[in-house]
């Protein structure tokens, strides 16, 4: 089978399995985070067993918070939670680092230095992952798992949270109120992240990924020599790193490493984990504002600019330019060889859409022009289809921002579901739109324009300029992916990206909230003869159209000084 061939049938199933899964989990969601109580499940196991829609287990956690999980938050209650919890999650991590040399399973590592554990503890709590160390020599066994894989739980249900109290803030008319915050994020993780990682992490031991408790084992190569091979707990990370669209690695080679990614269709299958939540919540806002059209309409957005994104990230990939690069077929550098050009373009574009920092080949040796695109896929704000809940508010940000701008053309007082978009809401959501282009300009700026900055580029001129600018790109949005020439580990960068990470977060999710309190406690407008039907082709086109200009024109002149003089050099 020709590659061509082959790519297109990776694509077909994959897309199969999106769609096959999209209404039941999307339907599963939206009965998940309703207010009414919940169905009872079966009557075993016993920890199931609850009252009030509660499953026993969630009591315990709210009990042991000591939350009214029956009791509604007001919009900055709502808020309060989230930073609070978040702020708990930072400093855990951060001392479950540095203390790492007395714990068990330590596997002989020290603690972590104090810039990266704190660089670390942001990265993995605002669910950007970036890493600027290997894995397989800086964190025992411990820290992995009761550190890192903890926080890619917990970071992704926090996303979905929030994800709901903006949909809340659609649905529901004259109420302070958008449900709680500690039953959002119980309910998040035991409902739908650990039953769906628990049936990943086995299908990837089938597939070959390891799953053990050894430090390592030393082989013999072929040549004679010895190698250290060190094993873990990989393939239960993996499956949530994926599913919560975290990213990170195990190991320093990320997915291309043969114990994460043994194979082309395991590589396939997390593709699948990274996007099928993602691409299912638009389902499940639909169900939640009573009108399924509307979620088809945002997925619709969603399905085209990812579609865009891969076809040109994979025609650029295999029209490489240069006598070697046209030789070779395709540009070949930085590619696993077990993958091939296109299931690594599918990978990329689908990590760098999904706010995922996973990699199976190095971006950094993509084409000017295909490192150019898996850069603007993270500066359209990830929202095709985005991070775990940060994909939807996302796009729900810009399709109030489209109807805004629908409404300026007609003269018309701007409406989405039935909600007036007056002076405040607009201030909310340009503030939104405005926020990661400040923090990527910015920390881009001031690093290129200092000493310390240009220290750490191994490379020159514009491609120097792409891998600091994909760097504070990443963390800004949340993506944790890396231009790999880049040294990061450093006192500059760890105290710089923690910061874009961190900022890049929680400002945004303060204005969501923030927004979803605003739309709740607006009664809901009758649909008239003006109104401008947000579930058709054209609202389709224009939400669209409003990524594309709104936010991607933005970074034109970045992009232009970057990459794409490197293209044109």
């Amino acid at each position: 089978m020709s590659s061509t061939a082959a790519s297109w049938l990776q694509v077909a199933l994959l897309v199969a399995a999106l769609v096959a899964v999209h209404k039941p989990l999307g339907d599963w969601m939206a009965r998940v985070f309703t207010t009414d109580p919940a169905p009872q499940p079966p009557k075993w196991p016993f920890w199931w067993r609850g009252g009030g829609g509660h499953w026993r287990v969630e009591r315990l956690v709210y009990r042991a918070v000591g939350v009214d999980a029956d009791s509604e938050q007001r919009w900055p209650v709502y808020l309060r939670s989230v930073l609070a919890f978040s702020l708990v999650s930072v400093l855990f991590l951060y001392l479950l680092q540095r203390v790492q040399q007395w714990l068990p399973l330590d596997n002989g590592m020290a603690g972590v230095e104090p810039g990266s554990a704190w660089n670390t503890a942001i990265s993995f709590v605002t669910n950007t992952n970036w890493q600027g160390y290997s894995g397989e020599s800086t964190m025992g066994h411990l820290v992995q798992m009761a550190g890192l894989a903890v926080q890619n739980f917990v970071s992704a249900g926090v996303g979905i949270a929030v994800a709901i109290a903006l949909v809340r803030g659609f649905a529901r008319s004259g109420t302070d109120r958008l449900g709680n915050f500690w039953v959002d994020v119980t309910r998040a993780i035991t409902r739908l992240l650990l039953p769906l990682a628990t049936l990943a992490a086995v299908v990837l031991v089938l597939g070959g990924v390891v799953q053990n408790l050894s430090s390592g084992t030393d082989a013999t190569t072929l040549a004679g020599a010895t190698q250290f091979l060190p094993g873990g707990p990989v393939a239960s990370q993996e499956a949530i790193k994926e599913l919560g669209t975290n990213g990170g690695g195990f190991y320093n080679a990320n997915s291309a490493h043969p114990f994460e990614g043994p194979s082309a269709w395991v590589s396939l299958f997390q593709v699948f984990l990274l996007l099928v939540i993602p691409f299912s919540l638009p389902r499940t806002f639909g169900r939640m504002v009573g009108d399924r059209r509307q979620g088809l309409a945002i997925v619709g957005v969603m399905a085209g600019l990812a579609t865009a994104s891969l076809a040109l990230t994979s025609w650029a990939q295999a029209r490489a330019g240069g006598a070697a690069l046209q030789l070779a077929g395709a540009a070949t550098e930085g590619q696993e060889v077990r993958f091939g050009g296109p299931l690594s373009a599918l990978f990329g574009t689908a990590t760098t859409l999904t706010s995922t920092g996973a990699v199976n080949s190095m971006h950094d040796s993509y084409t000017p022009t295909g490192g150019m695109l898996v850069l603007a896929n993270m500066m359209l704000g990830e929202v095709a289809p985005g991070g775990v809940g940060s994909g939807l508010y996302g796009m729900l940000v810009l399709a109030v921002v489209a109807v805004f701008v629908a409404g300026l053309m007609v003269g018309r007082t701007p409406e989405y579901l039935g909600k007036k978009l007056g002076r405040r809401e607009m201030t909310l959501a340009s503030l939104y739109v405005l926020v990661t282009p400040v923090l990527v300009l910015t920390g881009t700026a001031v690093a290129v324009a200092t000493d310390t900055g240009l220290s750490s580029l191994l490379n020159s001129g514009s491609h120097g300029l792409s891998e600091v600018l994909y760097a504070f790109t990443s963390a800004s949005n949340n993506n944790g992916s890396a231009f790999a020439g880049l040294s990061a580990n450093t006192p500059f960068y760890n105290t710089a990206l923690g910061l874009a990470m961190a900022f890049g977060r929680f400002l945004p999710i303060v204005l969501v909230v923030a927004l979803a309190g605003r739309l709740a406690a607006q009664g809901r407008a009758p649909v008239t003869a003006g109104t401008l039907p947000t579930h058709q082709p054209l609202f389709v086109g224009l939400l669209g159209a409003v990524v594309l200009v709104v936010v991607g024109l933005t970074y034109f002149p970045a992009l232009a000084l970057g990459p794409l003089a490197e293209a044109l050099a």
